[in-house]
């Protein structure tokens, strides 16, 4: 991979996750360009070529996978098409990214990332916390054992019903034939995927996972338990039917306690011996640029990157496990 020097990308699905977040990242990083676009309404596609300065823009995804100009492509699309495009990228011979989840399901998953690994094409996912400093910030704290040996990690992850839920009108994201955990297919992956990368594989797992609502047919509450490799427990809840928004996370150790959000910006909290220590790590304008740039070092320099297919496989299997769904 070394002998590369530049790779121009693809993207199907050209959606809200690309017009800040990723998009520009692709965009930013030296020796990607984004050379085409694909989204089924052609229309608009060619307004996000013309907004982004994106040369070619296509209507059909087999098309744009065909394209000789594109080297790589990164799925942007909902959960449920994942597979369908992931495995024709893969017979194309092209390394892809993925928007997380990797499937809706560990069992397509598992199909994606055997398609890939047959061929030893890279392919990645977009956990994006993976590379931002905020989550880097905490992982150097446990690396460096500011809290002892790591005993247990709880998060309470709870939201009110939106205005959409509660309209009754469509929405892919609690549609569970496109995400049968509903937001936990959404929210809750990013969460566990970084439990599994800041304190290793997650050796057994379970969960109750139920609608207590009725606004759609998702599950909205579940109650996850898990035990990683090296003997640390784990608890989660999620409930998107609650009267506040709370995202706590609290890894406890044997001589402390760090304290972060998955989806806020906030202070990320060490409590030792020490005392009570606090740091504000910002975000960059568009999330995944880390994420993106290490793409870039992993197929130009043979470093490897955090989140890739074998990684978020694992995830899927952990929240397959807490659904009940295995």
């Amino acid at each position: 991979m070394k002998s590369i020097k530049k790779v121009r990308w693809g993207i199907i699905g050209c959606g809200d996750v690309t017009e800040v977040k990723s998009g520009p990242a692709y965009q930013n990083t030296e020796g990607f360009e984004i050379v085409a676009v694909m989204r089924r309404d052609a229309e608009k596609a060619a307004d996000y070529a013309k907004r982004h300065g994106i040369a070619k823009y296509y209507s059909n995804a087999d098309e744009l996978i065909a394209d000789d100009e594109v080297d790589a492509v990164y799925i942007a699309t909902p959960p449920d098409s994942h597979r369908e495009y992931a495995l024709k990228v893969a017979a194309s011979g092209k390394p892809c990214c993925v928007e997380k989840p990797m499937a809706p399901s560990y069992a397509e998953s598992l199909e994606v990332y055997e398609a890939f690994k047959e061929k030893e094409i890279p392919l990645f996912v977009a956990y994006y916390r993976r590379s931002l400093p905020r989550f880097l910030g905490v992982k150097k704290w446990l690396d460096n054992n500011e809290i002892g040996k790591v005993r247990h990690v709880r998060w309470m992850l709870t939201k009110d019903p939106s205005d959409l839920d509660l309209s009754g009108e469509y929405n892919w994201r609690t549609d569970a034939k496109v995400a049968p955990g509903g937001y936990f297919d959404d929210l809750a992956s990013h969460g566990l995927d970084l439990f599994i990368y800041y304190l290793g594989d997650i050796k057994q797992a379970n969960g109750i996972a139920l609608n207590q609502q009725g606004l759609y047919t998702a599950k909205d509450a579940i109650t996850g338990t898990w035990l990683h490799e090296g003997g640390i427990t784990g608890e989660a809840t999620w409930n998107f039917g609650c009267d506040r928004r709370e995202d706590l996370v609290e890894i406890y150790g044997s001589k402390g306690k760090i304290s972060f959000s998955i989806f806020g910006e906030d202070d990320i909290v060490l409590e030792n011996e020490d005392g009570v220590q606090k740091e504000f790590i910002e975000h960059p304008k568009h999330v995944q640029q880390f994420h993106v740039e290490n793409l870039g070092k992993h197929l130009f320099e043979d470093i490897q990157h955090p989140s890739t297919g074998k990684t978020a496989l694992h995830g899927s299997w952990v929240m397959d496990s807490i659904l009940g769904n295995l």
